[in-house]
């Protein structure tokens, strides 16, 4: 592709990702298609020639959109709602053009060194101590890996050399992301080594009955080594007590993880600093920009007040000759912190996106997503019908028809399948509820409205008998 060809092709493109920004909310959330039918318009081969770019975009505008979940909608509130903002995907384009891989600092210097300095700012504003040794990763599960396998290391040196260790225990709430357990998994920890520590009335991890089964494996035996507290739960965005946990995880001489992948992001605001109260003395903790800060999926950021077991986890005897580098005075090497090899420069969407909202427009916009889900709280609560299911600490907003299990379920099924906005579900104390999670940095109060408006209408009426649904938008 000639420079010429690659502007008119790049034109084209930008010009539909603006317009696509502008337009997103004509577009139906879900799309509503059937498995299999994208393979079954597709061609089974690939073309033995050339293809002009005018046919491979008219192809993505009338194959592939349709077919596509709009997680950058301002009306997705599935799961935790995410959004590529515009200087995120500029950031993103332009490292695609470079296209580097900083696995040691000789192989891209200024990458290796931006996401040094971007993870610093963040750190800085997230109130996170200057020791905190940052690294970016795709994903919180696999900074939770890389984790667990340091404090595997902290606890058990010799599995590096033998592959074997004693009976290790890691130790997470009851209501912890999955990504812990397969994590654990992954580190060779196995399921009857994971225990999940029950929760109280406000979905929190209890400290108590944390001590009880950290004394209870001790007294038979077993090796308590990590222990891991959430900093905004998937099902309600709880918040484990940190200080109480460290203190816990400090007796004992665990590794302590802080997984604050979702809420940890809020901790810019000074009136919720507090929810990273204790983390200060976490071995690591994770965040994700990719979901709260609005930078375009991946990048999830792992720090650690403990680099050196990073390291040492992953040293070779003898690394090969062409990973080999000279000792430098401040030379970082990334790729000797984590199982990746490649690094892709994902801290420059990260820094895109600081430098263009800056901390006051951030924490502006963070703010105004946690009066949306107050508003909408409050709005439940005046419908006898309609019930909060967990207390709304940040942007989720948990609640449920005051029906059946299976009348939630429909109810879902109805709003999703509707086209005009996306939520999921969870269960708590065996309820089957509602999650609505806000953090597209395009949602605004009238799209709360009009989407608490189309679930009212969707819901049960006194008679029992389903609403009308409501047409899908064009």
């Amino acid at each position: 592709m000639s420079p010429d060809e690659f502007r008119e092709a790049a034109h084209q493109a930008v010009d539909w990702i603006a317009d696509y920004l502008r337009d997103i909310r004509n577009l139906p959330v879900v799309p509503d298609v059937q498995p299999g039918e994208l393979i079954d318009r597709l061609p089974t081969a690939g073309p033995e020639q050339g293809e002009p770019m005018d046919a491979i975009f008219a192809d993505f505008r009338n194959l592939i959109v349709p077919g596509i979940t709009h997680w950058n909608h301002p009306r997705f509130f599935a799961y935790f709602s995410i959004s590529a903002s515009g200087p995120g995907i500029l950031g993103e384009m332009l490292a695609a053009a470079l296209n580097v891989n900083h696995m040691l600092w000789k192989t891209s210097p200024a990458a290796t060194e931006l996401e040094q300095v971007t993870l610093g700012w963040l750190r800085q504003w997230l109130g996170l101590p200057d020791d905190f040794f940052g690294i970016i990763h795709d994903t919180a599960s696999t900074g939770s890996l890389h984790a667990i396998l340091a404090a595997r290391e902290l606890a058990s040196p010799e599995v590096r050399l033998t592959g074997e260790h004693p009976p290790l225990v890691l130790y997470a709430s009851e209501h912890a992301h999955s990504s812990i357990d397969r994590g654990a998994l992954a580190a060779g920890i196995g399921l009857e080594n994971i225990r999940h520590v029950p929760s109280d009335d406000q979905f929190r991890m209890r400290p108590d009955a944390l001590a009880a089964m950290i004394e209870a494996d001790l007294a038979v035996g077993r090796k308590p080594f990590c222990v891991v507290a959430t900093v905004g739960t998937t099902s309600t965005t709880s918040i484990d007590p940190i200080a109480q946990t460290s203190e816990i995880a400090r007796r004992y001489d665990l590794w302590f993880h802080v997984d604050a992948a979702y809420a940890g992001s809020a901790a810019l605001l000074e009136e919720h600093r507090h929810i990273l109260d204790g983390a200060a003395q976490a071995d690591s903790l994770v965040v994700n920009p990719h979901k709260w800060l609005f930078t375009p999926v991946d990048l999830s950021i792992l720090y650690t007040r403990r680099p050196e077991v990073m390291r040492r986890m992953l040293s070779l005897e003898e690394a090969p000759p062409y990973l080999q580098a000279d000792e430098q005075h401040r030379a970082v090497n990334l790729a000797e912190y984590s199982l990746a090899l490649g690094r892709r420069f994902r801290s420059l969407k990260l820094w895109f996106v600081l430098r263009y909202f800056g901390r006051e427009g951030i924490t502006r916009i963070l703010q105004g997503h946690m009066n949306m889900a107050r508003d909408l709280a409050q709005q439940i609560s005046a419908d006898p019908r309609f019930e909060l299911a967990a207390p709304v600490l940040f942007s989720l907003v948990c609640f449920r028809y005051r029906g059946s299990n299976q009348d939630n379920h429909d109810l879902l099924d109805r709003i999703n399948a509707s086209g005009r906005a996306f939520l999921s579900g969870t269960t708590l104390h065996g309820k089957f509820v509602l999650r609505l999670a806000i953090g597209n940095v395009a949602t605004t109060a009238d799209d709360i409205r009009q989407t608490w408006e189309w679930i009212r209408s969707s819901a049960f009426p006194a008679t029992g008998s389903p609403a009308v649904e409501p047409p899908r938008p064009l």
